[in-house]
């Protein structure tokens, strides 16, 4: 009896010492806390919120959700947006390419820039007149075309849809259907059906809406963004609408309508770069930046190692179209080629272009950095074929990547200077010679 009361007594205090504890549990607030447990136990239910206090809940409920909700855009906000997220990833995957090109050209041996005829190519924007490289060149058009809309939202939008997009046959069929959008109003100026674009019609869905800048430009000539209710049902839907136009109003139409089918992609133009040199006689001598060559790291490397295999072929006997396939192969690998241009005073006229560009944009160049840029001349290309001033591709001419050329006048408009005792003046412009350079 005695062991059943000390059992009753054990049981007793151990249920009076609160819950249980583990070993490695810290134990230094724990009473604190287990009383604080115990008196709330202890205190009186909590009462329902009153009406007053559940309306002023729901207010600021409603307050917070407000901040929350997304912001409702205008079309040129969403277009700036969807550009700059368009921006941020091509400069991010400008970023990765170049990381792996470093990679990639690790093996390459890499010379001193200071070594190289030219800096690199370089081109110059339209808009902002900027000299970029190429890797810049397409955001910052982008860039500078968006800016614009806070000028002209009509040219911006024309020069959006040629520009920021790339398949030309979409892009003609987005502006062929605008027309016939535009020549219908104009056509049947009070009918209404004829002044309203259904945003959700399939037709515009597949070939219009997919054209970035194609909404820009029909709000630019004037339509509206309008929710029309839907007949029969209770809900609306988003049309785009012409207000009623008066006749000259729709003639100003006509005339935008006409920009938008005669506009052309906004292009960064290559910076010719003109140097003039003293006479030298390491003019024939070209070391080109990796920017001229149409070759990754990796490929400039194997380039290399194939000089040895061209020697042999070239010992070979080859047959006349095994020669022209090499030599067209040859040809694609350049982008841009390096002409210098011999003067009669022995001094060297140098400039960038395209290796797909016409002779005739050399010879222009020439002309532009003449005293006398009226003088008939000829050029004459390495191994004495004379160019003509024509449609003649420089890389067909095997000019790419870089060549030496001679500058003549032309012998009779020369000799009828001379025979009316004239002298032929400084060959090229101040502006040129005022930079001129010693050819390392």
């Amino acid at each position: 009896m005695k062991k059943f009361f000390e059992d009753i007594k054990k049981d007793i205090k151990f249920k009076s010492a609160g819950p249980g504890k583990k070993l490695t549990e810290d134990t230094s607030s724990k009473p604190e806390a287990s009383q604080a447990a115990h008196g709330a136990h202890r205190k009186a239910p909590t009462k329902a919120p009153t009406k007053d206090a559940q309306m002023a809940g729901a207010a600021a409920l409603a307050r917070i959700e407000q901040q929350h909700r997304p912001k409702l855009q205008t079309s040129q906000d969403a277009i700036r947006n969807q550009v700059k997220r368009e921006l941020e990833a091509e400069a991010a995957a400008i970023a990765a390419s170049q990381k792996n090109t470093d990679i990639e050209g690790s093996g390459v041996p890499q010379k001193d820039p200071s070594c190289f005829s030219v800096s690199g190519v370089f081109f110059i924007c339209p808009l902002t007149g900027k000299t970029l490289t190429k890797t810049e060149r397409e955001m910052h058009i982008k860039e500078a075309i968006l800016m614009r809309f806070s000028e002209d939202a009509l040219e911006a939008s024309i020069m959006m849809i040629h520009t920021f997009n790339k398949d030309k046959e979409k892009v003609k069929a987005a502006i062929d259907i605008i027309s016939k959008y535009i020549e219908n109003i104009c056509k049947n100026p009070t009918e209404e059906k004829y002044r309203k674009i259904k945003l959700s019609n399939k037709v515009f869905q597949e070939k219009v809406s997919v054209i970035e800048g194609s909404r820009e430009y029909l709000q630019a000539v004037g339509f509206e963004s309008t929710a029309l209710p839907v007949d029969g049902e209770d809900r609306t839907e988003e049309y785009l609408v012409l207000p009623l136009q008066e006749t000259d109003a729709l003639e100003q139409i006509k005339v935008h309508l006409e920009r938008l089918q005669k506009g052309e992609p906004v292009r960064a133009k290559l910076d010719r770069q003109p140097q003039v040199f003293r006479p030298s006689q390491h003019a024939t001598h070209f070391e080109l930046p990796p920017d001229f060559y149409n070759l990754t790291a990796e490929e400039l490397k194997k380039e290399m190692q194939l000089k040895n295999e061209i020697v042999e072929r070239n010992a070979m006997l080859r047959t006349k179209a095994m020669r022209e396939k090499d030599e067209q192969r040859e040809r694609r690998k350049y982008n841009y080629a390096l002409l210098r241009v011999r003067l009669p005073d022995g001094s060297i006229l140098q400039g960038t272009f395209l290796a797909w560009e016409k002779v005739a944009a050399l010879y222009q160049f020439v002309r532009d950095s003449l005293e006398n840029g009226w003088q008939p001349f000829e050029l004459v290309a390495p191994g004495g074929l004379k160019l003509k001033d024509d449609e003649s591709v420089l890389n067909e001419c095997n000019l790419a990547p870089a060549a030496l050329l001679t500058f003549t006048w032309d012998a009779a408009v020369l000799a009828d200077i001379a025979a009316a005792g004239g002298k032929t003046a400084a060959l090229l412009k101040a502006a040129l010679l005022e930079n001129i350079k010693t050819m390392s």
